[in-house]
């Protein structure tokens, strides 16, 4: 069984097997993130990571020995992610009347919530953040990444990962224990 970085290695070198393996390998790793950056959109989150694996073999050769290949991919997911959310075929995908329920999908953070409601909400109140704040958020939190792997994903330094992670969680815990005192408040 051979290493990520040496599939990458044979990738490199033209082998068509190293690319197989590397999808196997890294395919639902990949989607479930897109699939959580494009609000659970199914379709378009398999086209996206389809374009992500089309990029991994275009930048293959810009891969530096010993650098990791699991967040240089994420890295290319992230993105493919931010390119489509800038597209002609987003913007008039979003202005079209049966998308409007699209619009209001959010990303999908750690379960935080006790039931259903809450982490409806949850999820509602992340939508709410800046998006560099939201993928940092996702990285962490459902791809269990580390700071330092975070960094290298967001081509961002290790404090400003830390900074981002600390700034959205207050922010949504602010937000959510809001919500609960207005909930408090109206059952009394």
């Amino acid at each position: 069984m051979y290493t990520d970085e040496e599939l990458a290695g044979r990738l490199q070198r033209g082998d068509p097997e190293a690319l197989d393996a590397l999808i196997r390998r890294h395919y639902q790793l990949v989607f479930a993130y897109i699939y959580r950056c494009t609000g659970g959109d199914y379709h378009t989150a398999y086209d996206l990571t389809q374009e992500t694996f089309i990029k991994l073999v275009r930048a293959a050769g810009t891969l530096a020995s010993g650098d990791s290949l699991k967040p240089w991919l994420l890295r290319i997911a992230l993105n493919t992610c931010r390119d489509y959310y800038r597209s002609r075929t987003y913007k008039s995908r979003q202005s079209a009347p049966y998308q409007e329920e699209l619009a209001t999908t959010t990303d999908r953070v750690v379960h935080l919530g006790k039931d259903l409601e809450d982490r409806e909400e949850l999820e509602r109140l992340l939508s709410l953040l800046p998006d560099y704040q939201r993928e940092t958020m996702i990285l962490r939190y459902y791809h269990d990444l580390k700071i330092k792997e975070i960094a290298e994903v967001m081509s961002v330094g290790e404090s400003t990962v830390k900074s981002r992670l600390k700034q959205g969680l207050d922010k949504l815990r602010q937000r959510f224990g809001r919500r609960e005192k207005h909930d408090k408040k109206n059952a009394e």
